[in-house]
């Protein structure tokens, strides 16, 4: 996939459309099909549906938070080659985003109700690691999926054993954050420092049992 050069100007107004696009209205149609679309829904108690639906929601949140990370640190990558990979995963993420939130409304519940405020937050980490470089850029975003896969194999242990709608969605997602991952490595990602592994941790955290109720 070929990407035009942007200017500074086009950057920041690509990056004001997708905060537009990922916090203020629906996701839209992703570019991929739905992991569940060939999957029956399962008959699922009231529990059930509220603990799937708030599970789903935090993947939502996450994946808000990923759209962000990626616009931030695209906005100011250096390197055309790491600029055009990042755009390319924030699309992936895109249809992540959609399919979680088309689930969360299968099971009758709504997104987080504080998705601007983890956008918000997340674009400033995003564009703020950009800035020390590139390869500070791509350890973030590589330490970041570590712990997303690891946040997801949780998710997978947590849904309900009948659920297998969401359970498709979110094993899709984590075999593709584990390449994003792994790509960012690949680009030259550096081993980030281990207090700031703990706060990411720690951040993490709160947005996840923050998004489960709200």
């Amino acid at each position: 996939m070929t990407i035009r050069k942007l200017s500074p100007i086009d950057r920041l107004l690509a990056g004001a459309d997708n905060a537009l696009r990922t916090v203020a209205a629906p996701a839209g149609r992703p570019a991929r099909d739905y992991p569940a679309q060939t999957i029956e829904e399962p008959d699922l108690s009231a529990a059930e549906r509220s603990h799937a639906a708030g599970l789903m929601r935090v993947n939502h949140a996450g994946e808000v938070a990923a759209q962000a990370l990626y616009q931030g640190h695209a906005t100011v990558a250096r390197d055309k080659t790491i600029q055009e990979q990042m755009q390319h995963a924030a699309a992936e993420e895109f249809d992540h985003l959609a399919w979680c939130e088309q689930r969360i409304q299968e099971l009758g519940e709504a997104p987080s109700r504080m998705s601007p405020i983890w956008y918000a937050g997340a674009y400033a980490i995003g564009a703020a690691s950009g800035l020390l470089g590139d390869k500070w850029s791509l350890g973030f975003i590589a330490e970041t999926e570590r712990q997303v896969c690891a946040h997801l194999d949780t998710h997978l242990d947590g849904l309900p054993a009948e659920d297998a709608r969401s359970r498709a969605i979110i094993e899709t997602m984590r075999d593709e954050e584990a390449q994003h991952g792994e790509s960012a490595v690949a680009a030259g990602a550096i081993d980030l420092p281990g207090p700031v592994r703990t706060l990411m941790r720690l951040t993490a955290k709160v947005m996840t049992r923050t998004a489960y109720w709200v």
